[in-house]
Order: structure tokens, then C-alpha cells, then sequence
């Protein structure tokens, strides 16, 4: 059992880590295995809709992304972390999860999926629910906590002092880790996801 923290941060060990490895450390001490892949800070291409990756298996930019879509398929659940700015996650991080989903959808459907965003004020809902976007198109059970996964502070000590947001984060691990567990008795006794219509494609405007 394994979950894949995501950091969409430029900052690799900043306020969106802080709250990263407070989740990871309650996965931890759940028994569940956890990575983390920073994204980075270098710019990351955004999806071009080329459509090479049907050909090629994965995205024709061969950086982060293709990374990430490979130890995705070793994981049983995912926590992307992102900061807010300007009431949005990083263009970083969506331009990543955008390609990603794209062209490796498969390793992402069917498994638990979590978003983290982090501020130092405001517009933390608002990224949270982006965030959230790619598990509904995915067949992906979203994991909740006892509140929505934001934690506020503008340096790591600051995030480490918000105590909810903390509380949260642990909480958040724990759900996750309680889930994983679930799925993995009820495969182990039989029971499988269930299979996925994808044949249907109507266009808005015909």
C-alpha cells in the first residue's frame, strides 16, 4: 500500500510540504508507504493536445510529468499539494496534472485522491476545488478529512502553528489510510471495481 504526495510548489521543502508531510507522517504511522516527487521549479509545458500520447504510451514532453505518470502506477492513492496564488493552484501544477491525466489516465482511475492547498490569507477554496476536478472525471473516491485540506501560514513554521490545518492534515491521513485498507480486504475477498462506460461522446453543440 503505497500513496503518492505530489508538492505543485516551486519551493521544494516550503508551506505546501509542511502540510505534505504531516498527512505522509499519519499514512506512516498507519502502516502505509508514502513518496513524495516535487514538481520542481523549472517551467513545466502545458498540454498542447497534440494527441502523441496515444501513439507514444506517454506524454511527447518527456520531463516531470512522464515521471509522475510512471510511479503512478505503483500507487494506491494520491494527496496533490499546491499554493494558492491568486485564488488558484500553481500554473505548475495544473499544467502537470493536465498532461498527466491526460495521457496517463490508467494509473490514476479507480484509486483515492485527495487535494491540499496551502495560503498565507485567502483563496484557498477556490484552489481546492480545482484540485479536486480531476478525481471526478477519473473515477477517483475523493478523501476528506474533518475539514477542507488547507492550511494557512507564509512560512513552514507559520503552517506549523495552525493547528486545525495540522489536525487536518493527520486526519486526512488517516481516511485515506482507513480506505486503502478497505479496498484491499474487499479486493482480497473478491470484490472488484466496477467496470466503466466510455463509449458515449456527445458533443454539446451538433
Amino acid at each position: 500500500m503505497k500513496v503518492l504526495l505530489v508538492n505543485g510548489s516551486p519551493h521544494e521543502a516550503g508551506c505546501t510540504y509542511t502540510a505534505l508531510s504531516e498527512v505522509g507522517e499519519a499514512l506512516r504511522a498507519e502502516g502505509v508507504d508514502t513518496e513524495m516527487i516535487w514538481l520542481g521549479n523549472k517551467p513545466v509545458e502545458d498540454c498542447i493536445a497534440c494527441g502523441k500520447c496515444r501513439e507514444l504510451g506517454k506524454c511527447v514532453f518527456d520531463d516531470v510529468v512522464n515521471e509522475l505518470i510512471g510511479r503512478a502506477k505503483e500507487a494506491d492513492g494520491f494527496v496533490f499539494g499546491s499554493p494558492v496564488y491568486y485564488a488558484h493552484p500553481s500554473g505548475r501544477v495544473l499544467s502537470a496534472l493536465d498532461r498527466a491525466f491526460y495521457a496517463g489516465k490508467a494509473a490514476f482511475a479507480g484509486k483515492l485522491g485527495a487535494g491540499v492547498v496551502s495560503a498565507r490569507r485567502g483563496g484557498t477554496a477556490a484552489s481546492y476545488d480545482v484540485l479536486n476536478k480531476y478525481f471526478g472525471i477519473s473515477s477517483m473516491p475523493v478523501v476528506s478529512s474533518t475539514y477542507w485540506n488547507m492550511v494557512y501560514g507564509n512560512t513552514p513554521d507559520e503552517v506549523r502553528r495552525d493547528a486545525e490545518g495540522m489536525q487536518t492534515m493527520r486526519n486526512l491521513g488517516r481516511n485515506m489510510a482507513y480506505l486503502i485498507k478497505c479496498i484491499a480486504a474487499g479486493r482480497a475477498a473478491g470484490i472488484e471495481a466496477p467496470a466503466q462506460e466510455t463509449a458515449a461522446k456527445t458533443n454539446v453543440i451538433r
